[in-house]
């Protein structure tokens, strides 16, 4: 069950966040404005996920792309949202705390 979930949410447990940080990755923090201001991963973008498909011009497709928010709820569809509109490496790293730790 929670492989399911965990599927689901587009969470794997062979994504390796740190090298991909290091080459380069976008983090797409999809929290509302005063979530993001309450603490968020340094250097993160904050696209609030009701505004993601108008603010697509500011991601580029052939980047790497890490989607977090709070739970990994937002985030995994934050993910399906730019999956859908093309953007090839698209993560979701679930919640930006969690994430935090696996780019150290």
């Amino acid at each position: 069950m929670l492989s399911s979930l965990k599927k689901l949410l587009g969470i794997g447990p062979k994504a390796d966040y740190a090298a991909m940080v290091a080459e380069g990755a976008v983090i797409v923090d999809v929290r509302s404005p005063d979530e993001f201001r309450s603490g968020h991963i340094k250097g993160a973008l904050n696209i609030p996920l009701p505004s993601l498909q108008s603010n697509l011009a500011k991601l580029k497709k052939e980047k790497t792309i890490i989607t977090c928010c709070a739970s990994g709820m937002r985030s995994a569809a934050a993910k399906n949202v730019l999956k859908s509109k093309g953007y090839t490496s698209v993560y979701n790293g679930g919640g930006w705390m969690g994430l935090q730790h696996k780019i150290r």
